[in-house]
């Protein structure tokens, strides 16, 4: 009975001690996949040009969202989603994109790297999601400056009545019929021009901008034209007939804003531009707005005019304004139009092509993806690899894919990143003063007591906010249960997840079951009231916390009601998009981590330096300070007995025990 007892004891001791050591492993894994980006003091620092001014990066983003939004997206939102709906899809989506825009601004400030979004999440969340986020960002500018590859070839073929598609399809024959994600024809012609702006891109940041600058201008004056002539020849009756204003419901508004998010996407783009700006702190917030107000409104009155000018029915999706003019009689205008077309695309792409080796060049540096990918030649000072590799993948599938397939499967991309920029503001903005990385305005002082004369009419002097407040709740909440117990920053990290969530539950019965609700099913409203509280619950958790305002960069205002729109906005347009989308993402993000794990997980940049510590980063001398010295001999001389006058101490005889 006692060796049963002692063999039970041993097991249980066995099995205690075993499952600490997993329970450590485990910890170490989380440590390990949310290790932060280290902000260091040359982390401005970079051997990219920066040659790019706040007017250069206003017209890379103009450039940038004109040409995909104008001359790819309308005439699909209006063709096959929305109807003249579509003015609406853009407002909708124009709305969510500035709550979006000003977080980015924010951190483009803050973190002007060619990253965007992955350096933003890398310096707040960790490396496991800052990857996910840049592997997104891959996928967003692949499929991008694809789809308007097609477009600009599908621009050309008007000029010559669909000659070079026919063309095609009597020599080389047809790559399939009726299929979803593969072209029914090789596009040659939007190969080559991938491949050709690409090459732009490899000659140099400024060349790059001068050649976005010109052709952006002439794309302005053809909208002009477009806008001038639009109204000319409009219609009121194409917004009555043809199924009125909203011929596929206002579910079909909101789905068109989901995919008009792929118009706004431009505004990332001057954050990826940052490291090349002269003065980013500046530049990327005026830019990033700048260009997004002006945008909307192009994109408001080219819609209108579409809509008028023809019955959405007739609407062409791959070349919408030539074909559209061509009814009216306009032989003319339909070739001015599809010249002008050309160009806007033009700047779109290269807009794509700009971004796309620098993010990848963002990741390579920081040792997620191969180190090849972060060369920089040190003529053009471009990332060469990043462009050949991703330049060619890029025309592969311009010359093999559909449009419509590209468009849908990057909106679900570009909303995720902005989702997550709208996190890390929260959670950057309620962390600990010793959690932040980033230099801060000096503390307020509050006034000496000797300065205040304590008379019956004054009051109380309100004590000034503390860096060391940051995160934790206000003064007046101090005693709130529950909350009370949380260390600094916890309990909001808590309440933006569990508030993530909770939206995430909403739209899912807001969206797919809004008929439930237009019923009066009782299950979905009860649903409804419940994940609603608990997303009020959370919000004022939130304000219920010091945050901090003390950053020396530009920061958003209404902290955290801008980015909680953000993200009801974006995850709400997440809903409405087709479920083969969220599949082809999760086989997206699988290859990815994969990737992530096989490579990255090992050669990153933070795994190095915390492995080896201060020894990696030393450049100063070999010498010890007195402060070290002095400590060295407390700790040798104060344990050892007292010695007789004048003898020495050997440490070498010390040492021969050993």
């Amino acid at each position: 009975m006692r060796d049963g007892e002692i063999r039970l004891k041993f097991i249980i001791s066995y099995t205690l001690i075993d499952n600490m050591g997993m329970s450590s492993k485990l910890s170490d894994v989380w440590v390990t996949l949310n290790r932060k980006k280290t902000v260091t003091e040359d982390f401005h620092e970079t051997p990219l040009k920066r040659c790019l001014s706040t007017l250069d990066l206003t017209l890379l983003g103009i450039g940038h969202m004109i040409g995909a939004g104008i001359y790819v997206l309308t005439g699909t939102v209006v063709k096959d989603l929305a109807g003249p709906s579509a003015i609406l899809s853009y407002v909708f989506a124009a709305f969510a994109a500035i709550l979006a825009a000003l977080c980015y601004a924010e951190f483009g400030a803050r973190v002007p790297k060619a990253g965007s979004a992955y350096s933003y999440t890398y310096v707040t969340l960790g490396e496991i999601w800052g990857f996910i986020i840049g592997w997104n960002i891959l996928l967003e500018h692949l499929l991008g400056a694809s789809s308007v590859a097609r477009a600009w070839s599908g621009g050309l073929d008007s000029l010559f009545n669909g000659a070079i598609k026919n063309s095609t399809l009597t020599n080389i024959g047809y790559l399939s019929h009726n299929n979803v994600w593969i072209s029914d024809y090789p596009d040659f012609v939007a190969f080559a021009a991938t491949l050709m702006v690409f090459f732009v891109v490899a000659t140099g940041a400024k060349f790059a901008m001068n050649f976005n600058n010109f052709f952006t201008v002439i794309n302005l004056i053809v909208i002009a034209i477009i806008i001038v002539l639009g109204f000319y020849f409009a219609d009121v009756k194409n917004w009555t007939d043809h199924g009125g204003f909203f011929p596929y419901g206002f579910g079909g508004t909101w789905a068109g804003a989901a995919t008009c998010f792929y118009a706004y996407i431009g505004f990332e783009g001057v954050a990826t531009a940052s490291e090349e700006a002269k003065n980013p702190e500046k530049s990327v917030p005026i830019a990033t707005i700048l260009s997004l107000g002006i945008v909307t409104v192009l994109y408001v009155l080219v819609t209108c005019v579409l809509t008028l000018m023809v019955p959405y029915t007739d609407v062409n999706p791959t070349a919408a304004f030539p074909f559209a003019f061509a009814q009216q009689g306009a032989e003319w205008a339909k070739y001015v139009v599809a010249l002008g077309t050309l160009f806007g695309i033009t700047t779109s792409l290269l807009g794509g092509a700009f971004s796309l080796p620098r993010a990848v060049y963002s990741m390579a540096s920081d040792g997620l993806l191969f180190q090849i990918f972060a060369y920089v030649h040190p003529k053009t000072q471009t990332p060469v690899w990043g462009i050949l590799c991703f330049g060619f993948i890029s025309a592969l599938m311009a010359l093999l894919f559909e449009i419509e397939t590209l468009v849908e499967f990057m909106s679900i991309g570009t909303i995720l990143a902005y989702t997550i920029v709208a996190v890390s503001v929260i959670i950057l903005r309620y962390a600990p003063v010793h959690k932040c990385q980033f230099k801060l305005k000096p503390q307020e002082e509050a006034p000496a007591a000797d300065d205040v004369s304590l008379g019956e009419s004054s009051s109380i002097i309100k004590k000034s906010k503390s860096h060391d407040d940051f995160g934790r709740l206000k003064d007046h909440l101090k005693h709130l249960p529950f909350l009370k117990s949380f260390d600094p920053g916890n309990a909001t990290i808590m309440a933006i997840l569990v508030m993530l969530v909770a939206i995430i539950c909403f739209c899912a019965v807001l969206v797919p079951g809004y008929q439930y609700l237009a019923d009066g099913a009782w299950w979905a409203i009860c649903l409804e009231i419940i994940f609603g509280a608990v997303i009020v619950l959370c919000f004022l958790t939130l304000i219920a916390h010091e945050k901090n305002d003390a950053f020396l960069t530009f920061q958003i205002p209404f902290v955290p009601l801008i980015p909680c729109l953000s993200i009801f906005c974006n995850i709400t347009l997440m809903m409405k998009l087709n479920y083969l989308t969220w599949i082809r993402l999760a086989i997206w993000l699988a290859l990815g981590l994969i990737l992530y794990f096989a490579y990255g997980v090992w050669n990153s940049r933070e795994r190095q330096t915390s492995q080896y510590g201060e020894i990696v980063g030393y450049t100063g001398d070999a010498s010890v300070s007195c402060s070290t010295i002095s400590k060295m001999e407390e700790e040798v001389v104060e344990p050892q007995p007292k010695r007789a006058e004048g003898e020495q101490v050997h440490l070498g005889a010390g040492m021969d025990g050993f």
